[in-house]
């Protein structure tokens, strides 16, 4: 349903709420960043986690404050690189909110700068 080209290289669809079919909220900011970086590796980027309705977010075990459930933040991997690389050039294109695990990076638009690494 949200088939819709929002950015060179973005669908809205790919920020949907997996557990909520067509709902997803997604700040022009964490867009613009993700574009930003897309261009910058010069190669695709998958959104594994994007929106989060409160339900859904509760069931993943995200934080009740989480930047998901504002559309502000997006679960991420690009095929070649590896988290530590994509967090460096994520923050190099201005995200404050990044996030190293084993196999994806969390980024978001939040306020204030805050970087954090999983215990993976």
């Amino acid at each position: 349903m949200n088939n819709i080209q929002i950015s060179k290289n973005f669908k809205l669809k790919e920020f949907e709420c997996r557990d909520s079919g067509s709902v997803v909220k997604l700040d022009s900011k964490l867009l613009e960043k993700l574009q930003l970086l897309r261009d910058k590796l010069n190669n695709p980027i998958n959104v594994t986690s994007g929106y989060r309705t409160p339900e859904c977010n509760k069931r993943v075990g995200g934080s009740s404050n989480s930047y998901h459930m504002k559309g502000m933040a997006a679960d991420i991997y690009s095929p070649g690189f590896t988290p530590t690389q994509i967090a460096k050039n994520a923050e190099e294109v201005g995200f404050t909110g990044i996030g190293t695990y084993s196999n994806f990076v969390h980024v978001d638009v939040r306020p204030n700068k805050y970087h954090f690494k999983s215990g993976y």
